[in-house]
């Protein structure tokens, strides 16, 4: 039996007396880590030169804090502490690392981080592992950790513990730490009432851990991804998307805004599949006769339903699952997987199947609050229908049951993003083009190359075809970048706001003339040009006349009905911002991009302090703590503040 504790620093005297010297230790990613042990490990650690640590992780997720007193500031820090509570356990090593000041005997390294938030941490930068999420747990073997430590759920009356939210690389690592011939690490359980139970292959018994521990309450929340505001590009990304998903096939999709427009887009064209048409037709009156549309999906409703198969459970499945989306099941046992497929079944086997098949299966799972709080409460047979797995089931064919797999992923749609497309069909994700790493390769490459390794499976990458540089647009089109995750042999379909490219198989030249049919507009002459000087495009090719609809305000226009009558609402899974706080939002936002360059600036301050006030703008001055300036700087504020809300009123 496992020894139990309620003192986190009992476990890590227990811990320290049982290792020598340098420390390795392992810890899942995100949800799973054990926060107020790593805390009291690195508490007694950070003074000790001793002791040396090395941790292996990735995506350390702390709370935003709130630098300054500007209206970001001012907005952020009230939610932060409604959000996360104001007993969060923020990962004191995060921090650290966050400001270079980790000390010199202790080493962090990560293989996938919060995207953006470290490109200015050196130490960050500098222990990066970039790796696929697949060779992470060889890759943590390798280094021959001391202790694995995991946060865990536990159930009244039950003997097993609950990986739960992880049960992503620890089994995997274990697996790989025997192959090298390297001892076993001593495994180290913090149990966590607040996390749902989620049973089946995510639960081990007690004694699969040598030290549990059972800190006193109260606990803290579970860390909340704040669900943030979908954009008309966001939408018209999500409904390309949604057409390209086959009924009775397999869904896998990733994390952000994009995933939450193509989940909504997918519930819509389930539920009200009438209105659905008519959004996209507005978009773009030709996607229903779009090649790709008949050849690999499909615009009506889900008669048969998906299965879920994907690294990362989040609010987008929630959704699915609630509406009947996701509900295709799939079942272990190959010969009856085999029956069904080619019609030979028995009665028994969908018995079997409907009784005990699942149709969500996941390696780790993040959301907001709500999503927690369904996954707790689902009712057993719900439940049941759920399989958290190893990352080795789930992001890949090779190395366990291939052929069960290729039977359960019929028709698999991969949808991920991308930051950067080129014109030939490779794809930047995880990196800028000097190296620095905005966040990870994670399973993004497993699934690209898996829908080449399934006959019907297609990869699709998703990104906006503008973003924002100092105040100027830039095209995410380019003709070569100086980072590549996805090389351009794997190429396969681009979808961004102005539609969708099929480049699977398809010659250089046609690949160029199709990114460049997603080119916003003002970019499409620059980006020909370099494909005609590469000698990959006819000299005498000429834009097509379609081709100067690409623009942010054809999109807006085609989508602005449905934005207003709440079809494609601002935050279509739900919202953790109040609603005088989602006015705020766009007010914020209508902000930083109208001063982004200097002569923004001055124009939109000289606008406001003409501004007139508003009818309701006291309730929104309170809730910024502006509603009687104290200064110069906060008067300011005030005015741009109530600029900003009259110009985004709805």
């Amino acid at each position: 039996m496992p020894h139990y504790v309620t003192d986190l620093d009992a476990a890590v005297q227990w811990l320290l007396a049982r290792t020598q010297g340098q420390l390795r230790i392992a810890a899942p990613l995100a949800l799973g880590k054990p926060h107020r042990l790593l805390n009291a490990l690195y508490a007694h650690i950070e003074g000790d030169p001793s002791r040396p640590l090395q941790l292996y992780t990735a995506l350390s997720l702390n709370p935003p804090q709130a630098k300054g007193d500007g209206l970001e500031a001012r907005f952020l820090r009230p939610f932060v502490e409604r959000h996360f509570g104001d007993d969060f356990p923020r990962l004191a090593y995060a921090d650290a690392v966050a400001r270079d000041a980790l000390p010199a005997h202790v080493q962090v390294e990560e293989f996938y981080m919060q995207s953006g938030a470290l490109l200015g941490s050196a130490q960050a930068q500098r222990n990066y592992t970039s790796l696929n999420y697949t060779h992470a747990a060889d890759a943590v073997a390798q280094r021959a950790p001391h202790a694995i430590v995991q946060k865990v759920a536990f159930r009244e009356g039950s003997t097993r513990l609950s990986l739960s939210c992880n049960n992503d690389i620890t089994q995997d690592t274990l697996d790989a730490i025997a192959a090298r011939g390297l001892p076993r690490p001593l495994l180290i359980a913090e149990v966590d009432p607040q996390l749902p139970w989620l049973g089946g292959s995510a639960t081990v018994e007690a004694d699969f851990f040598d030290l549990v521990v059972v800190p006193p309450g109260p606990y803290p929340r579970l860390f909340g991804l704040p669900r943030q505001p979908v954009s008309d590009a966001d939408y018209a990304i999500g409904l390309y998307a949604s057409a390209l998903v086959r009924d009775g096939g397999t869904l896998q999709i990733g994390i952000g805004t994009l995933a939450d427009a193509l989940s909504h887009a997918l519930v819509l064209r389930h539920t009200d599949n009438a209105r659905y048409r008519q959004v996209l037709h507005a978009l773009d009156p030709q996607l229903a006769e779009h090649p790709l549309v008949h050849e690999a999906g499909g615009l009506e409703p889900f008669e048969e339903g998906l299965y879920g198969c994907s690294e990362m459970l989040n609010e987008g499945f929630r959704a699915l699952v609630q509406c009947g989306v996701i509900r295709r099941k799939v079942h272990e046992d190959l010969a009856v997987m085999q029956r069904i497929a080619n019609g030979s079944a028995y009665g028994s086997d969908h018995a079997t199947l409907a009784a005990e098949g699942e149709y969500l299966h996941g390696a780790f799972y993040l959301g907001s609050p709500e999503f927690y709080e369904w996954l707790r409460h689902l009712p057993e047979e719900e439940c049941r229908a759920i399989g958290m797995r190893r990352i080795s089931e789930i992001n890949q064919l090779y190395g366990s049951n291939e052929t069960l797999e290729r039977l359960q992923r019929r028709d698999a749609r991969f949808f991920n993003s991308c930051m950067i497309a080129t014109g030939l069909g490779a794809a930047a994700s995880d990196a800028l083009d000097d190296g620095r790493v905005v966040s990870g390769v994670g399973g993004q490459y497993n699934f690209v190359a898996m829908a080449h390794a399934l006959p019907d499976a297609r990869s699709i990458l998703m990104f906006r075809a503008l973003r924002d540089d100092a105040g100027k647009a830039q095209s995410n089109v380019r003709w070569n970048y100086g980072h590549t995750t996805i090389p351009r042999h794997l190429r396969d379909i681009f979808i961004n706001e102005y539609g969708i490219a099929d480049l699977r198989h398809r010659t250089d030249e046609e690949c160029v003339v199709a990114m460049a049919g997603i080119t916003d507009a003002a970019f499409q002459p620059t980006l020909l040009s370099e494909a005609k000087a590469a000698k990959k495009l006819d000299a005498q090719f000429t834009t097509p006349d379609g081709w100067q609809r690409n623009r942010a305000e054809a999109i807006h226009a085609a989508l602005a009905a449905f934005r207003d009558d709440g079809t494609l609402p601002d935050y279509p899974l739900g919202s953790d911002f109040t609603p005088l706080e989602q006015d705020l939002l766009r007010a914020l936002n209508w902000l930083k991009t109208n001063t982004r360059t200097r002569s923004d600036k001055l124009r939109t301050v000289l606008r406001a302090l003409r501004q007139p006030a508003g009818e309701n703008d006291a309730m929104y001055l309170q809730r910024m703590g502006l509603e009687q300036p104290a200064n110069l700087t906060e008067r300011l504020n005030s005015r741009l503040l109530r600029l900003a809300l009259a110009r985004t009123s709805r």
